[in-house]
């Protein structure tokens, strides 16, 4: 650091400011050459050439992430959905982090802009002969030599699309667990209803065997045995109730809520997804899944670090300019010019003693974003088998519930068949509970069916990451 007095009428002020006009031209050149830095890794995920579980013939477009819950048909489901991404509490959560993010990214480069600091102080002469009151500035710019300005830029970028994809994730995790527990809520409904019914059927069947066995008609090991079966109907009540209460309270933490709405303990039509079929392969994988997103943000971070952290090995040089007055404060003397000092001069950092731990931060810095890269893979290659498995579920599950729903159709026909050779005196009572029995037990088993397509296909689009998107982020740039 050098210095010089200031006099109006003194050369050496103008000396002094080309001496420092040519330094601070100088410090630019070496800056604007030592700006470069390395491109970011190509990143390469692991992607299948097709989709094994895809049904044939599909084409590649853009499956439908944005509403994708409106296949299963129920408008309570999309109007929970919509209170639920504006009161869940994690939502929100990550709404303040990204919010934070950016606040903090937009100003990442604050730290290589020129910054002026103010100072006083008093001075006493160790003979008190004087006291000294100071008013001074001193100015400092650091150059961001060596790739510095664009690592930190990337550092910030990083943060930011991490804040990003976890605000995605906790949106594609509400959505599909609100779409979860409204499924197996009402299908816990549906065979509450199912279960009450044979349990209806049971106590009608055991009056029916307790009235032929008072006339002798009946031994009573039969209805000992409806008996027994009665009570199974009863305690078989338990589970769809307490699923029921479970669900409703899930759901309403999910809202941000202390109590069920009401609504919802009301028995309701179960969600079916029917004749939907997938009819676009998932392309949009990379795009929207947030695992992924977050990876990649990870990525963009870490190539930051080891680019401040490659920085850092090289010496740090800036520009430095210091203006300071004194008063003579025990003579109550005025100021003068030849009181005031200025100096300026570039300001050089050179790391020697502590220079193999930079190069040491340096190389672990190195495996930290080989080890992101790694990550990266890892999370393409889980979001791709999620979605393998899910597709293949669906598929297998659609034949199924078609399978079961055919048999609930021929167990309908059963009990008319049966009533009415009951009504035309040709069968009896205990035929027709029998049936009845049967046909709800072919139903109970359909709705199980169409609640496990149903989940599949919400574990289908949770593992694309379907959720409404998000606001497109402020263009930035990671080079």
């Amino acid at each position: 650091m050098s210095s010089s007095a200031i006099h109006p009428s003194n050369d050496r002020t103008g000396t002094a400011a080309r001496r420092a006009a040519v330094l601070l031209c100088a410090a630019i050149g070496v800056a604007l050459a030592g700006c470069s830095v390395e491109p970011l890794p190509a990143l390469k995920p692991p992607l299948p050439d097709a989709w094994r579980h895809a049904p044939q013939g599909v084409a590649p477009p853009a499956a439908d992430l944005r509403r994708w819950w409106q296949a299963l048909g129920d408008p309570a489901l999309d109007g929970l959905i919509d209170r639920a991404l504006r009161g869940n509490l994690d939502v929100a959560q990550a709404a303040e982090r990204l919010k934070a993010a950016r606040l903090i990214g937009g100003h990442a480069k604050d730290a290589y802009l020129p910054n002026v600091h103010g100072r006083t102080n008093d001075v006493v002469n160790p003979d008190t002969s004087a006291s000294y009151f100071m008013v001074g500035f001193d100015a400092s710019w650091e150059f961001p030599l060596f790739g510095a300005w664009q690592s930190t830029r990337r550092i910030a970028d990083g943060q930011v699309g991490a804040a990003q994809a976890a605000l995605r994730g906790a949106q594609v995790s509400l959505v599909a667990e609100v779409t979860r527990r409204w499924v197996e809520l009402r299908s816990a409904q549906r065979q509450e209803g199912l279960l009450t019914a044979i349990r209806d059927a049971q106590q009608e069947k055991l009056r029916l065997l307790r009235t032929r066995v008072d006339l002798k008609l009946a031994p009573p090991a039969e209805a000992a045995r409806a008996e027994a079966d009665l009570a199974r109907a009863e305690a078989a009540l338990a589970e769809p109730r307490q699923a029921i209460n479970a669900n409703a309270q899930q759901l309403a933490v999910l809202l941000g809520q202390n109590e069920p709405d009401p609504a919802w303990l009301e028995p309701g039509a179960q969600p079916r997804l029917g004749d939907w079929q997938l009819t676009a392969a998932p392309a949009d994988l990379l795009r929207t899944r947030p695992e992924i997103a977050g990876a990649e943000a990870e990525v963009i971070r870490a190539a930051g670090e080891l680019g401040m952290s490659r920085a850092d090995i090289y010496p740090h040089i800036g520009f430095g300019s210091s203006m300071q007055w004194s008063i003579n404060i025990a003579t109550n003397h005025r100021a003068r010019n030849h009181e005031g000092i200025f100096s300026a001069g570039p300001v050089i950092d050179i790391p020697l003693f502590d220079w193999g731990q930079r190069v040491a931060t340096a190389h672990a810095k190195d495996h930290d974003l080989n080890a992101a890269l790694f990550a990266y893979r890892q999370a393409v290659l889980q979001g791709v088998a999620e979605a393998e498995v899910a597709m293949g579920d669906l598929e297998q599950l659609r034949g199924r519930e078609q399978a079961l729903a055919q048999a609930a159709q021929a167990s309908g026909g059963g009990v008319a068949a049966t009533r009415k050779r009951a009504e035309l005196g040709l069968g009896s009572g205990l035929d027709l509970q029998d049936s009845l029995i049967d046909s709800h037990r072919a139903e109970l088993e359909l709705a199980a069916a169409i609640a496990q397509r149903d989940l599949a296909y919400v574990s289908l689009y949770k593992a694309l990451g379907g959720a409404p998107m998000p606001e497109p982020p402020p263009s930035r740039s990671t080079d």
